[in-house]
């Protein structure tokens, strides 16, 4: 569980926190102003980018806390620049890279629960990761990458990778 989670999740906001410092370049290089990026969103239904990067980042240290019985560290969702996103994904990973694998290991079958707008879920925990966690994880990571992408910051997929 802990392999299936923390490394995956560092990944990941490594490499959104670089494709944000990507965007803060090609905004300086092409004049644009960063708050109109930040702003940015791909349909008007959908969450702007720094809510993607936030709910991003929610959601790893939010699961892998629920999974070690930990209580996340809250963010005030408050960042208004390039550099304040990206340091909340090096927040975040700061924050999972505390938890050990004895902390995560064994929750598989663990009850999670957790609070959503309307109401209280719970799952056990492997179903809770795999087919929760980390698919709304990915979700609001590619779309932040595709905002950043649709208005012309030039990443591609091995930016969304990251480094191997």
């Amino acid at each position: 569980m802990y392999q299936a989670s923390v490394p995956v999740f560092v990944r990941g906001l490594a490499s959104l926190a670089a494709v944000l410092e990507k965007a803060e370049a090609h905004a300086a290089a092409k004049k644009i102003d960063p708050a109109v990026l930040i702003a940015s969103r791909l349909y008007p239904d959908m969450f702007a980018l720094a809510k993607q990067v936030q709910i991003a980042s929610d959601s790893a240290k939010g699961g892998v806390a629920r999974l070690a019985q930990q209580e996340a560290p809250k963010f005030e969702d408050n960042e208004t620049t390039f550099p304040q996103l990206a340091e909340r994904c090096r927040r975040t990973i700061a924050y999972l890279e505390t938890l050990k694998p004895e902390q995560v290991d064994g929750s598989e079958e663990r009850t999670v629960s957790w609070q959503t707008r309307s109401t209280t879920k719970s799952m056990q925990g492997l179903p809770y990761l795999l087919h929760h966690v980390t698919p709304n994880f990915y979700f609001h990571v590619t779309t932040a990458y595709d905002i950043l992408r649709h208005n012309g910051v030039e990443v591609g997929k091995q930016d969304f990778l990251g480094k191997s």
